[in-house]
């Protein structure tokens, strides 16, 4: 009667054997003790047990009639399993016959013998089998390296161009007296408004998570185009003129302009610019059309831009600006809502109705400082 024992050459490839007949178990020992490690068990649900430890086995020889749990079950279990799902299989078996070969094959395994066992044949498709595994294995752990290396630069690409466009983004603010916080409010606005409209089947396929994204990250050069407007009219205290307020609309051209540079630079059309362009020179236009620069109506409007709008509007009445103290949230909503038809797609609307909360939140996290009062400022 066979007694299982394990090789101490931990260095050697693992086999696991499992075969319900000790004498069957006998042989395979006495075949494989020369260049293998060897491990046996006498059941189906022992030999799945065996395997699905840590580490798992390089190679797993496995008999197909066995009472409770047969060699086809076993193996379909161990290919259904991450953990062995690329350890090689080799049927050993005494069900000989195409069918049950195909039936073996088309479980998962990658090699069928028939019993008796001829040892030169069995340690030679053993041999095989366990360099084409190695093979693979090195061919995985090569693709994850490079997976990780992908992941790694694309992260850091995403970083800096994430700073890219906050540094641009903070320029075009700070000249206009307002704050990082401002983009920040703005970005998730736009955020919110476009994942609550995302619910609906009309916008679903556009606004993809990955869309989404893509409007968060460009939103905040939604007024890069302020940096070609002169200081006089960005920070006058009072109201403009109709000869500066043309002057001041020009940013949303001026905007359009600078990305398409940009895109002419790199040579190739950038998602991400291409979304930042639609924002930076449409998000003045009005639902009905009475906006700028190019006095688009409805749906003429890209989305991006139609969003953009009200965040841009909404963030403006809650701010504090030169010319302007900061207007109560309430207030700000009400004037939002009475803007629904006119100045903002109805859409939209009921996406601010539904997240007027999210809006108050937002605001209040990346809050202004408050500023000074003129007798409290510093001579």
């Amino acid at each position: 009667m066979y007694n299982p024992t394990y090789s101490t050459a931990a260095s050697r490839p693992t086999i696991l054997v499992v075969d319900d007949a000790p004498e069957n178990l006998e042989v395979l020992h006495h075949i494989l003790n020369d260049s293998y490690r060897s491990i046996m068990a006498s059941s189906g649900a022992r030999g799945l047990e065996l395997a699905q430890r840590s580490p798992a086995p390089d190679l797993v020889l496995l008999d197909i009639s066995m009472p409770e749990m047969d060699g086809y079950e076993v193996c379909r279990a161990l290919k259904a399993d991450e953990r062995t799902c690329d350890v090689p299989v080799i049927f050993v078996t005494a069900n000989a016959g195409d069918n049950n070969e195909h039936i073996g094959l088309s479980c998962g395994a990658v090699d069928y013998i028939t019993k008796p066992v001829n040892p030169a044949l069995l340690r030679a498709r053993i041999r095989n089998h366990l360099v084409l595994k190695q093979a693979a294995d090195r061919l995985r752990r090569h693709g994850e390296r490079l997976e990780q290396e992908v992941a790694h630069r694309t992260r850091e690409l995403s970083l800096a161009r994430d700073a890219a466009i906050h540094a641009m983004a903070s320029l075009a603010e700070a000249r206009d007296n307002e704050t990082g916080h401002h983009i920040r409010r703005t970005q998730n606005y736009v955020r919110i408004l476009a994942e609550e409209l995302a619910k609906l089947p009309k916008y679903r396929e556009v606004l993809t998570p990955a869309y989404i994204d893509m409007l968060y990250r460009s939103a905040p050069l939604h007024d890069i185009g302020k940096v070609g407007v002169p200081d006089s009219i960005l920070r006058k205290p009072g109201r403009l003129t109709p000869e500066e307020f043309e002057i001041m609309k020009g940013h949303a051209e001026i905007g359009r302009a600078s990305i398409e540079r940009a895109e002419l630079e790199v040579g190739s059309s950038i998602d991400f610019l291409g979304v930042a362009k639609e924002i930076a020179h449409s998000h003045h236009e009005s639902w009905d059309g009475s906006g700028y620069p190019l006095g688009l109506k409805g749906e003429e409007i890209p989305l991006s831009a139609r969003l953009m709008a009200l965040a841009d509007v909404y963030d403006a009445l809650i701010s504090h600006r030169v010319y302007k103290p900061a207007m109560p949230h309430a207030e700000a909503v009400a004037i939002i809502r009475a803007g629904s038809g006119t100045r903002f797609d109805p859409a939209v609307i009921l996406a601010f109705e539904r997240n007027i909360d999210r809006f108050l939140e937002i605001g209040q996290r990346y809050a202004d400082p408050v500023p000074l009062a003129p007798a409290e400022q510093l001579p």
